[in-house]
């Protein structure tokens, strides 16, 4: 089994992704809307991929309401933005174990939520209201509402962006995104709700910690091991954001990202943009998962 979340190219398997996907054995897998067309499609999709792996495999989605949705209508409800909320915890539970229960019902069954980044007033809008609060406590209290409602019905949670993206004056989907905050600043604010929070798996952002080292946190063995592992606690399955993201181009090819994200600690490599050549370069560059992440991931093992 391969370290690494690949994506697919439409809305059903090809046979050369068929192909692929069976040899390489990658962990599992995360859709986007060029997958989804409607309810009976994204349900025979999900089942002819655990079907071809031969076991219950990860299907991840990036379902956090508001702006970012990849099941939306007609077909399906449309959830309010994290920040549309305002401290109303029983309906954030009740919305988020009735979207909880819908993705499992599609065959989804690991969620990319709740956001816990902290939001600030940056340029770039990439947080924005996908983003509970401005303020750290009422972030922790939302972020364990949704993990709560996700754990009881079911659903495996993500947690984003460690070690928190709110202060990111860019967008890293299209460059290089720094925060200069000092260390002990985060320490007291944004690195809170991650720490306050367990949450069985959680997504590093690309940002570049410049007070603690000048590599994208994905790529950083210091960000990785002194904040994510040692400061914040996080002891989950660390995934990373996706590595086709314009952030960490500088860095090598995919391949060679893919494989520097694991150098650095990250458990799973996530690609995302379904390009064939590159998800075969990424199997080609990676190791299979060893026995102490097989122990650590569960019943997806």
């Amino acid at each position: 089994m391969l370290p690494a979340i690949f994506a697919l190219e439409s809305t059903k398997i090809t046979d050369d992704e068929r192909a692929l996907f069976k040899s390489a054995d990658p962990l599992g897998f995360i859709l986007f809307g060029r997958n989804i067309d409607t309810p009976d499609q994204v349900k025979a999709l999900t089942t002819s991929l655990k079907d071809l792996m031969g076991r219950d495999c990860p299907i991840l989605i990036d379902q956090e309401g508001g702006r970012v949705q990849r099941l939306k209508p007609p077909h399906w409800a449309k959830w309010p933005a994290a920040g549309d909320y305002q401290q109303d915890y029983k309906k954030l539970y009740d919305d988020m174990y009735e979207m909880a229960q819908m993705l499992l019902d599609h065959g989804i069954n690991v969620n990319c939520a709740p956001v816990l980044d902290i939001r600030y007033n940056v340029p770039t809008d990439i947080i924005g209201d996908r983003a509970y609060s401005d303020k750290a406590d009422e972030v922790i209290k939302a972020g364990q509402v949704v993990c709560d409602a996700f754990n009881k019905a079911g659903i495996i949670a993500v947690s984003k962006h460690l070690p928190g993206h709110g202060r990111a004056r860019a967008d890293t989907h299209f460059k290089e995104a720094v925060i200069d905050t000092p260390l002990a600043t985060l320490q007291q604010t944004d690195f809170l709700p991650f720490q306050k929070i367990a949450v069985p798996w959680g997504m590093i952002a690309h940002v570049i910690l410049s007070d603690v080292d000048a590599l994208p946190a994905t790529l950083s063995p210091k960000v990785i091991d002194d904040i994510i592992r040692r400061d914040i606690g996080f002891d989950g399955i660390l995934i990373s954001d996706d590595l086709s993201m314009k952030a960490l181009s500088a860095h090598g090819n995919i391949d060679q990202i893919a494989l520097k994200c694991l150098q650095a600690g990250c458990d799973i490599a996530l690609y995302c943009d379904g390009k064939l050549k590159d998800m075969e370069d990424i199997a080609n560059a990676l190791a299979p998962i060893d026995n102490s992440l097989k122990l650590r991931l569960g019943r997806f093992a």
